[in-house]
Parts: C-alpha cells; structure tokens; sequence
C-alpha cells in the first residue's frame, strides 16, 4: 500500500544551493503508460543546477520537481502498461521528480537494472546514458577507428563517454582540471588526458593525432573555436551545455573548408518518441556491456535527499569524480 504523500525537495526561490528545502507532496499520479517508481536512488546532475537558479524550466507537464534520473521498484502501473509489472526493478529517465520519494516514468524510458548493479549504481545511468548515446553514436556517428575528444572527462558525461567510445573501439582523449582528473580519464579508457590549467588540448590532439573525428562539448565559450582548430577532416562537433558561455566569435572558414558539422541538442526537451528510441538502442547496444561489466558508472558520492543542498555545493564546486547520487 502506497502512502498519500512523500517527501521530496523544492526549491523555495530560485538561487543557491540554500534554496533546496525538504517537504511534503501528493505522490504523483500514472498516466495510461506511466509506472510509479518508489526511488531507491536519484542521480544528481548539472541541469538540476541551472534549474535550481531559475535558468531550464521544466516543459509543459513534466514535474517541476528536480531530478531526471532515478532507480527503485515500480508500485503501480497505469492501465496500458504491458512492459512491467508491480515488483519489477528499473532505472528510468524522468522528465523530473527525481528528488523525491516516488516518481512516474513512461513504461518505454524504463531500463532493467544491469546485471551486478545497486541501485545507486544504476540511478546515475539514464540521464547521461541517454545523453551520450544520442549525441556521441546517434547525432555524431562515431565509429571505429575514429579520435573522439570528450571535455569535462571527469563528469558523469565524460566518465561515461570515455568508456562507451572504447568499448566501441573508438580511439578516445578527454580534457580535465587536474592531473588526478587526468589519470582516471586514462584509466576509464583515454588514450591521453589533456590537463586544461597547464596543457593546450589543441596542440596535444594535433601531436598525437590528424586531428579529432568526433568531439563531445560541454565547456563551450572560447573551446568553441578551439574545438574547430582540434578537428579532421569532415568531424562533428557536438555541444551539449556551456560552462564557459553560449556565445563565441567564430571562424567559419575552417568550418567550410573542412566540411565540419556543428550539432547540438538537449534531451529534456525531446519528444517522448525519441526518448523512446534511445530507450531501445541502449537496451541492445550498451545494456550488454553494462550486464558484462565492460562498462560500468563511476559514483564519487551519495547523500541523503534531505542533503540535496549539499549535494549541490559539490556538484557546482567541481570537485568530484562521476556521479552524485541522492538516497531516500
């Protein structure tokens, strides 16, 4: 028996980490395909900071409620759902309510949990999962045999985009913020690990390499121009989110003259199909390397949900290593 409330975090005004405050809702309710998860764990992740200050509201009908990405049991299920049952343990993609007791998700965003995983493990896999798989192999093609650069390799996005392009048999570098950062970097899998306080990750792309095939963006600002400078021929360079600031002057010879692609995209806001279709190439393509343990999420630190604030703090401070994970 589910009970009529449950806690979960709300963000009283926008602004910092203090704004984060324990509270008491109604459980959400199922749609005709929705699952009610009871959240063992919640990953914590770099747009739950920017909604928090104000700046990535939710789209229409999702839950204004923090959190895309959580692990639990589902307790119930709306009518139409035929994947799962009461009982099942999944992770799941969530629109947000991920900083809660319960959450819905859609039955197709839902991921068994891999072979060997806890909870905690598994709660850190969607967002950046999804995330990777659709920009890196969908949007940017990425084959074998190609150089893949990956800033932030420390991230929860690069610690997964390291292992998942060398897994693929891509030859794979990444930028970070310390030569500690940089080890593990090398130790998931980079080739090379370019210290951005002291090394100029241009410079050592084009040494060791013709130069990038495919690139992983999350810094943006003046890596933006750089990122063109590091690449091949015909690469694709994907920007995901902009520490540094979402406007750069540009050279756009190189771009032509190179044939480059510049992407982008956000996953919050795409359509529920092509969440859907995600949902179904990590299931075939990565799930198993998951299950073989070939590729595995790497956790720098779990706090208690009434410790969000806290979790915050770290997250913004660049400290950690991986993932951030809530827990009940």
């Amino acid at each position: 028996m589910t009970p009529a409330t449950m806690q979960c975090i709300e963000i009283t005004t926008p602004g910092g980490p203090d704004v984060l405050t324990l509270d008491q809702r109604p459980l959400p309710k199922c749609g005709p395909e929705d699952v009610l998860i009871k959240i063992a764990a919640a990953g914590v992740n770099r747009p739950d900071v920017i909604q928090r200050k104000g700046a990535y509201p939710p789209p229409p009908g999702a839950s204004d409620l923090l959190g895309l990405e959580a692990a639990g049991e589902i307790v119930a299920c709306g009518d139409k759902v035929s994947e799962w049952t009461v009982g099942d343990k999944v992770c799941a993609l969530l629109n947000g309510g991920g900083y809660a007791d319960y959450a819905v998700a859609h039955q197709s965003v839902c991921l068994p949990i891999p072979t060997g995983l806890s909870m905690v493990e598994a709660a850190a896999l969607p967002e950046t999962f999804f995330t990777v798989w659709h920009n890196v192999f969908e949007r940017a093609e990425l084959q074998a045999g190609d150089i893949f650069l990956v800033h932030g390799g420390t991230s929860g996005i690069g610690t997964t985009a390291i292992q998942l392009a060398k897994a693929f048999g891509a030859r794979v570098f990444a930028t970070a913020g310390s030569d500690e950062k940089c080890r593990v970097c090398e130790e998931l899998g980079a080739e090379k690990a370019f210290n951005y306080h002291n090394e100029d990750f241009v410079k050592g792309i084009k040494e060791n390499t013709k130069g990038a095939n495919v690139i992983l963006d999350m810094i943006g600002g003046d890596y933006i121009q750089k990122n063109i400078k590091a690449t091949a021929p015909k690469a694709r360079i994907v920007s995901i989110a902009f520490l540094r600031g979402s406007k750069a002057e540009v050279d756009f010879g190189a771009v032509m003259l190179k044939q480059l692609v510049l992407t982008g995209s956000t996953l919050r806001s795409q359509p529920l199909e092509n969440k859907i279709r995600i949902a179904a190439g990590l299931k075939e393509s990565v799930w198993p390397l998951l299950n073989a343990g070939t590729v595995k999420p790497v956790i720098h630190s779990e706090f208690k949900l009434s410790e969000a604030s806290a979790a915050h703090e770290l997250m913004e401070s660049n400290a950690h290593i991986g993932k951030i994970v809530l827990l009940p």
